[in-house]
């Protein structure tokens, strides 16, 4: 690593960076992407969509993350982690697709960064209250504005001296200071970057920034007229990592079963409402992969059992994972274990997101309905829609205010929020009639909660004119009765096998048990992981995922509960 590298250099002004704008800067002939996020953090990146390569610096800053202008991806703030490719879909397996970052700092008046920099910045004592001077780029290579910088001076008691971080201190009799640093664009470009120790404000200030400008156009204009008769140095040839090739294409469904690659520690465990907490998961090591808005992973929990949570995160938060948890009263050990064993600091095993319930960004106007615990997965929905700005209403039953979960998140759009408190199964169902009473064009609805309350919903959405494919929905468990009682054959037609399913088993076990791998997950019919495509035969339908008009096509079927009604089925594996 040279010394050029590992350096710290201003690279822009805090002025270049207003709320939610872009700013272009290079350095040693590396373009970068210069942004402040809502929450202050400035980001420093490699000015390039990892896509086509087109310029982040031309891109959308909407605080949390930042979109490129050509096919929509987006990268969060803090990470530069790709949190949304519109190509990609939804259900898609996650994986981590990152920007190139830089270290970056702001002190000073001035955004410090370097391709490879540590450590301090250089030791400004005696400009605490700098006023930060007008940038002058001048077409000559950093060394030779270095020297001519020595010479710089506003009266004649000035004298300059270099300092060991490679700037030039220029000192005049009244104790006036001015601080200069020289930015190396390019081999044979920089930028004069300077900061004078006088607190000027108002029209002291427009004097002070006035007088230096036109005295740095005039040093300019000598530098440049030495430069140009000079021979130029070659450009400065960045290193730029080349897209890891598994990046090229979206990769194929995997066929593991509960797999847990992933290992997190519990970072924060609070109540977010009564009988619900809420966990802060943040990675053990390295980063978690991204998601989309209404992904869950499978948790493991130390006694063994594996349940599966939504993700409520909002966009931009890619640097941890949190999930609510509903104490249930006949908990099988699963929120009892997280209620009463798991705690703060401890390591969890969890899967990569997978997302059964995909958001659709093209519509024009969202319902959302959230029933109880059913809030999780379709606030991570809302909180997409509104930083992108898009239309939605989130209806939130619940049984009072005690039980309203996850309150500072939810406030992000309580312009949108109306709460539904204490209602009778009858008012419940009144109350859904007047929100779905209509259904129009790009209007789509997402459903979740309570298994009654999403039958009704469902049955009242058909009732008034929604279409199945705008009604979207997410049973957490299937509390129908599965009968198991028949036994009949699967002939699986790719994978050139006959295989027999006795009574007492199910199509998911009996094709483990030979070898085939199906990705799945609740295994109850509730979350769509195990679903397989039905070539020939009729299927007993005993799942919660399909919607009416996909059981009746018979062209699917959920593998971990659902039966053959012939005695031979035909499926697409």
């Amino acid at each position: 690593m040279s010394d050029l590298h590992s350096k710290w250099y201003p690279i822009a002004s805090s002025s270049d960076l207003p709320k939610r704008h872009v700013y272009q800067a290079q350095l040693l002939g590396r373009e970068f992407a210069v942004w402040r996020a809502d929450d202050g953090y400035v980001n420093v990146w490699e000015n390039r969509c990892l896509h086509r390569g087109v310029r982040l610096s031309i891109g959308i800053n909407n605080g949390s993350d930042l979109k490129c202008q050509y096919h929509g991806w987006r990268y969060a703030n803090r990470t530069a982690g790709c949190t949304y490719i519109p190509a990609h879909p939804a259900d898609a397996p996650a994986r981590t697709i990152c920007n190139n970052t830089y270290p970056a700092q702001e002190a000073h008046g001035l955004v410090w960064a370097g391709e490879q920099a540590s450590g301090d910045l250089p030791p400004l004592d005696g400009f605490e209250a700098a006023t930060v001077l007008r940038p002058v780029p001048v077409l000559a290579p950093m060394e030779m504005v270095v020297e001519a910088l020595l010479a710089y001076g506003w009266d004649d008691s000035c004298s300059g001296r270099a300092n060991a971080d490679g700037s030039v201190t220029v000192t005049a009799a009244d104790g006036a200071e001015v601080r200069l640093f020289v930015q190396p664009m390019d081999s044979n470009r920089s930028a004069i970057r300077g900061i004078s120790n006088q607190p000027a404000k108002g029209a002291d200030r427009i004097r002070l920034l006035k007088r230096h400008s036109w005295l740095m156009q005039e040093l300019r204009s000598q530098i440049e007229a030495r430069a140009s008769s000079q021979e130029s140095p070659p450009p400065y040839q960045p290193v730029i990592a080349r897209v890891s090739e598994d990046l090229v294409d979206i990769p194929a469904i995997g066929t593991e079963m509960r797999k847990a690659e992933l290992r997190v520690q519990v970072a924060g465990k609070e109540m977010t409402a009564e009988g619900i907490v809420s966990l802060r998961l943040e990675p053990v090591k390295g980063s978690l992969p991204t998601f989309q808005p209404g992904a869950h992973i499978d948790v493991h929990l130390p006694n063994g059992l594996v349940r599966q949570y939504s993700i409520t995160n909002g966009p931009g938060e890619t640097d941890h994972y949190r999930i609510g948890v509903k104490r249930e009263p006949d908990s099988k050990g699963g929120s009892a274990a997280i209620h009463d064993a798991v705690k703060a600091g401890d390591v969890l095993a969890i899967s990569a997101p997978r997302n059964n319930f995909p958001l659709r960004r093209n519509a024009e106007h969202t319902i959302f309905v959230a029933g109880g615990i059913g809030v999780t997965p379709l606030i991570s929905m809302a909180r997409a829609l509104n930083a992108q700005g898009l239309s939605f209403e989130f209806h939130y039953f619940v049984q009072s205010d005690d039980h309203v979960a996850f309150k500072p998140q939810i406030g992000e759009y309580e312009q949108a929020l109306i709460l539904h408190k204490a209602l009778t199964p009858e008012a419940t169902g009144a109350r859904l009639t007047e929100i779905l009473a209509e259904p129009g064009f790009a209007r789509h609805v997402y459903i979740c909660g309570p298994g009654p309350m999403l039958e009704a919903a469902r049955a009242i959405a058909a009732e008034q004119g929604w279409s199945d494919e705008t009604v979207h929905f997410e049973y957490f468990a299937n509390t129908a009765e599965v009968d198991d009682s028949t036994a009949f054959e699967v002939d699986l037609a790719r994978s050139a096998m006959t295989l027999k399913v006795p009574a007492g088993k199910t199509i998911l076990e009996v094709l483990r048990e030979n070898g085939i791998d199906m990705p799945s997950s609740c295994e109850q019919g509730a979350c769509g992981t195990c679903r397989c495509g039905v070539i020939e035969g009729a299927v007993k339908h005993q799942d919660v995922y399909l919607s009416d008009a996909e059981k009746a096509e018979g062209k699917s079927i959920m593998t971990c509960v659902s039966r053959a009604v012939s005695n031979r089925l035909i499926l697409d594996i």
